[in-house]
């Protein structure tokens, strides 16, 4: 079954952003969180790593660290290494420890109630994936936009160049970020089809790669196999690191240039593709090395008792070759 759909139409906000951005050349700054957070000096935040084995979350942990750093708030980092159990030992850990805070970026959304039960009952800033029920702010991506912009240019690259015309659409999932995962891939989908009409459900497959670069590889792998003569396949990724695994697996059978993605996150990890790989269509960027920006603030903010919007999305371009260079 495809991805649920969104309603709204953020994506055209979010569009007209990224055009702005790109016509001046400048690289997007923080998004305004609504507050002033002001000193955190005093105050102890927990931080729960989703894994910062994965280059994208690295970006996001070092950015937290250096931001938490420069408010005088004391950090614990727990490193949650994609497993919820671990998610929970480190919630319970910061019960312990007596936090002011918790910042949680674990992995599986359906593991969230059990993990606030066992830590402190103290505000809960989620990272890109919700936290609920303890989640007071959901920092990160806004992910229906986030997916429709990249849709969107996978769309508009067959649209110019193959006249829509494709063997195979398949969507790279983890369907363990709940909404997230329905969002973002909704979006994505959503973002095509706004391009080259609906999609034909004889040439869809929804494939779960774990949000990995070994699961995107294995998955995908299979799935290409099963795909045998197709020489346009279309995929859009949750994040970077199943998509690099969709082309190495494609590499692997001799048939990279049969494969055309977009992925989102536009971490360093894709930064060698974007820029070099033809069939690498392109990322829609989050900028988490500004994640600290978000979050920090709005942490402070609610343990002071100050209001914080319920979202405090960052900004989204879609970076390609054509202009990696005004960003990065």
């Amino acid at each position: 079954m495809r991805a649920q759909r969104k309603e709204g139409l953020g994506f055209l906000v979010a569009a007209a952003l990224a055009t702005a951005l790109v016509l001046t050349g400048c690289s997007p700054s923080s998004t305004d969180n609504g507050n002033d957070a002001g000193d955190g000096a005093s105050l102890k935040v927990g931080y729960i790593s989703l894994g910062d084995s994965v280059p994208f979350v690295k970006l996001v942990s070092d950015s937290i660290k250096a931001e938490a750093e420069a408010a005088g708030v004391e950090l614990l980092f727990c490193d949650s290494q994609l497993d919820a159990a671990k998610a929970l030992a480190c919630a319970q850990n910061f019960k312990t420890q007596g936090v002011d805070g918790i910042i949680n970026f674990q992995v599986d959304e359906t593991a969230a109630e059990s993990i606030c039960a066992a830590g402190p009952d103290v505000p809960v800033v989620a990272i890109d994936i919700h936290q609920r029920p303890c989640e007071k702010v959901f920092v990160g991506a806004d992910n229906y936009t986030a997916g429709f912009i990249a849709g969107e240019a996978l769309g508009t690259y067959f649209q110019e160049n193959f006249d829509c015309e494709y063997d195979a659409f398949v969507s790279m999932e983890q369907p363990a970020a709940g909404q997230v995962n329905l969002d973002r891939t909704g979006g994505a989908i959503e973002g095509f089809e706004s391009v080259c009409g609906a999609l034909d459900d004889s040439k869809y497959r929804s494939v779960d790669g774990g949000g990995t670069i070994d699961g995107g590889n294995t998955t995908f792998g299979d799935t290409l196999t099963a795909l045998t003569g197709a020489q346009r396949v279309a995929v859009v990724s949750l994040n970077d690191d199943m998509l690099l695994g969709a082309f190495a697996a494609a590499r692997a059978q001799g048939r990279e240039g049969a494969v055309y993605g977009v992925a989102q996150g536009a971490d360093p990890s894709s930064f060698d593709d974007i820029q070099n790989n033809p069939n690498w269509i392109g990322d829609t960027a989050y900028f988490p090395e500004r994640y600290g920006e978000l979050a920090i603030p709005s942490i402070i903010s609610l343990i002071n008792g100050e209001t914080v919007p319920e979202n405090v999305f960052t900004e989204h371009v879609f970076i390609d070759a054509s202009n990696f260079a005004e960003f990065y």
